[in-house]
């Protein structure tokens, strides 16, 4: 097989490139990875040695891809199309919400996630509030000025709705949508039940109980 993807079926970031492959309907080989096992770990650092993941391996193009969002525009270029917009001018559109969503929702969601795992002593009160207060700022942003009626740019589902469906869905998690959000609130309806993202999350649903905050993920009823 001439895809493979190094990931880990709980992370918020594997989440994105494993939606954009099963829009683009493309079959690829899972190495799941678990970085608390050295060898699987060594494993990893061999393929990246940045270890971090997502990373997408293709062997017919001897090419090695790290970062969601470039994995999505890999994919789009030579495996499909469809991501991303032919159109200039929803191309930008869409490079531009898949950046807002991960800077503004997903980083500081994922703040708030890995300091609840850092040992005691190692916890940093002052950047998780100011996590919350980005992420309280995001929601109003995106509240007003997304427009995803249905998706992110209209009719297609494409790169920003990839970042989009990880971002929203572990933000609501760790610091739930309120009745001020209710069009942010539809639309995140909208992705958890789209196929894609539907069956990432059933994948992932064996792994919610090592997310380290409570309430855990669940699925959508």
């Amino acid at each position: 097989m001439t895809l493979t993807l190094h990931y880990h079926p709980l992370a918020s970031f594997c989440h994105k490139a494993l939606i954009a492959l099963d829009e683009l309907g493309l079959g690829f080989e899972p190495v799941v990875v678990d970085l608390f096992d050295p060898a699987s770990r060594a494993a990893f650092a061999r393929v990246w040695p940045l270890l971090k993941f997502p990373v997408l391996e293709d062997a017919d193009r001897g090419a090695t891809v790290g970062e969601s969002t470039a994995i999505v525009e890999y994919l789009d270029a030579f495996h499909g199309g469809g991501m991303i917009p032919a159109d200039p001018d929803l191309a930008w559109r869409a490079r531009m919400w898949d950046r807002i969503l991960d800077s503004y929702v997903h980083v500081p969601m994922q703040k708030i996630v890995t300091d609840a795992i850092r040992p005691e002593g190692g916890h940093d009160p002052q950047g998780v509030a100011e996590a919350r207060a980005g992420l309280a700022e995001a929601y109003r942003f995106l509240e007003a000025e997304l427009p995803a009626d249905p998706w992110a740019l209209g009719a297609d589902f494409g790169l920003a709705d990839c970042a989009a469906a990880p971002a929203l869905f572990y933000a609501d998690v760790v610091q739930p949508l309120g009745p001020g959000e209710p069009r942010l609130k539809a639309y995140l309806d909208r992705l958890v039940r789209r196929p894609s993202y539907a069956g990432v999350l059933a994948d992932a649903a064996p792994f919610f109980p090592m997310f380290p905050l409570d309430p855990k993920p669940r699925l959508p009823a």
